[in-house]
């Protein structure tokens, strides 16, 4: 096969993973968007003695980075430095492990071996991007799925990682059963392979169809909410108004569909305009004036964005996100935070505790704390910023819990479980993806709360500054989805969830048998390689 040849299967690969990624694309072709890539790997293992392991690198390369900058050049809206890291360093993250992958196939002899290899290894590097300072799993291939809900019912009990698996067993399938037929062709053979095709693939599909058309989404406690979309600029707007003005825009949206029956208003990620000091909270203009408009609603609650801050008192230790006063008397923590309040003397904060790479957070400063003041400014506070340890719900005074998710935090499915193990019976999502502008990007980060709500069966209500604002059903179903860049209010009502689904109970369990996997899989193809190297040196 000719270098041209491997350059295009490559190239054919990027696009049919690119042309089946959400919120447009047609996600059957994740399970044939890996052959063009076994292909090429294929020919190079075929190769192993008169080739080094690297000479791959070239031709899986650009596979990836179509892939990434297909599905992912709209961040190019916020940050242009950040679009280029995103998509460059994912690239490379997911070159290294197919590269590792085909490194320990020239190891292994059986077929099983080997392929097992680079399903551990893909879901091993998804489950990474899911925790360290890099984090990026807007790719994990599970994901591929979100805009079908009806075919994603199953992830109740595996999470996304049990689409991962699914699209990753078929294209090893496929592969083999090719490989095969193009030597030994016969009918036979061939009904027999679509047969375990067909069967890997149709089982979760029925199961998964069965599950929607019983499941009953309107079970438990009715809960009335009205969710506002104010509709501010980011980059004009924000942190220009006036505090008290985009507080008043926020309530006279809510207006149009308020009344004493309503549980819940649900406002936007930032809406409150203020640098708030936790310490001082009460005393804050914002506040106040929403306390004020609420006393004609006493049965109501808030739950909107802002910016606060929380000095560390005398005695108290600072977290390693802290940074000191410029007279260096004390040190504080700067937050994304969400706020509940009610007519009660209480507010209820949560902090946002995964972090936007580069713009919230500046990976890996514990080893490079020179870089910690390069964080992108979109308009916030620069720098990393403080985290909260627990997921805590909020609790109403009639006892209703809620998990309030800050933007970026609705792509982490067993993030948002430890909420739901901590009593949360429903889902509010806040976030402000106009930073995106129109583009593909807001429409994904909407979609992936549709796989939280199959996965935890909550109702999501969910609050974007510029849209798209919606309610999502326990199903995964949208309900009421606003028109984007343009002020809008929605109500409904929703209900309660209780107990736990088997992936809320027992989280990543597919990903954390891969790593496991990936560690024995290397290990074996280490001591093999160095097994084989003695036998030639003897």
């Amino acid at each position: 096969m000719r270098s041209y040849h491997l350059f295009l299967l490559s190239i054919l690969s990027g696009l049919l993973f690119s042309l089946a990624w959400p919120e447009r694309g047609f996600p059957l072709l994740l399970f044939v968007a890996f052959i063009p890539l076994l292909i090429i790997e294929n020919h190079f293992l075929n190769q192993k003695k008169e080739t080094s392991v690297f000479l791959i690198i070239p031709y899986v390369f650009p596979a990836f980075f179509l892939w990434n900058l297909l599905t992912t050049w709209w961040i190019v809206h916020s940050t242009v430095v950040g679009a280029a890291l995103a998509i460059v360093l994912n690239t490379i993250f997911m070159t290294f492990w197919f590269v590792l992958f085909h490194f320990t196939h020239r190891s292994f002899i059986k077929k099983l071996q080997s392929f097992l290899t680079l399903i551990f290894f893909w879901i091993t590097f998804e489950f990474i991007h899911h925790h360290w300072d890099l984090n990026w799993p807007w790719l994990s291939l599970g994901n591929g799925f979100s805009a079908y809900p009806k075919l994603i019912q199953w992830y109740e009990f595996t999470g996304v990682f049990g689409g991962s698996l699914w699209i990753l067993i078929i294209n090893v399938m496929l592969f083999n059963a090719g490989s095969y037929l193009m030597k030994n062709y016969s009918v036979r053979r061939l009904t027999i392979e679509i047969c375990k095709v067909s069967l890997v693939f149709f089982t979760p599909v029925i199961i998964s169809l069965t599950i929607y058309y019983n499941y009953n989404s309107d079970n438990g406690q009715a809960v009335d909410i009205v969710v506002v979309q104010p509709n501010i600029d980011p980059y004009t707007e924000q942190y220009e108004l006036d505090p008290l003005y985009v507080v008043d825009r926020n309530w006279d949206l809510a207006l149009r569909k308020l009344d004493r029956n309503v549980d819940f208003i649900v406002c936007p990620e930032s809406a409150i305009q203020e640098y708030i000091w936790e310490h001082k909270i009460e005393y804050s203009e914002s506040i106040r004036q929403f306390k004020k408009y609420l006393q004609h609603f006493p049965d109501a609650g808030i739950v909107i964005g802002l910016s606060s801050r929380k000095v560390y008192g005398e005695g108290e230790i600072p977290s390693s996100t802290s940074r000191q006063f410029t007279d260096g008397a004390f040190y504080y923590d700067a937050y994304n935070t969400a706020v509940l309040i009610d007519t009660s003397d209480v507010l209820q904060l949560y902090h946002k505790s995964k972090l936007t790479p580069g713009v919230e957070q500046m990976p890996l400063t514990r080893y490079l704390k020179f870089i910690e003041k390069l964080a992108i400014d979109l308009g916030g506070t620069v720098g990393s910023l403080g985290v909260d340890a627990e997921r805590t719900p909020f609790v109403t005074n009639k006892g209703l819990k809620v998990a309030t998710a800050i933007c970026y935090e609705s792509v982490y499915g067993e993030f948002i479980s430890g909420f739901i193990r901590n009593g949360a019976q429903m889902i509010f999502v806040i976030t402000n993806d106009g930073w995106w502008e129109n583009s593909p990007g807001h429409r994904q980060h909407l979609l992936f709360s549709v796989v939280r709500a199959v996965e935890t069966r909550r109702y999501i209500a969910r609050s974007a500054n510029t849209g798209i604002s919606c309610f999502i059903n326990k199903r995964g179903d949208i309900i009421q989805s606003t028109a984007y860049w343009e002020p809008a209010v929605i109500r409904q009502v929703i209900y309660t969830g209780e107990g736990e689904t088997f992936y809320v109970r027992y989280g990543d369990y597919i990903a954390r048998i891969s790593t496991f996997g990936s560690i024995i899989m290397l290990l074996s193809a280490l001591v093999l390689l160095f097994k084989n190297r003695s036998k030639l040196i003897i």
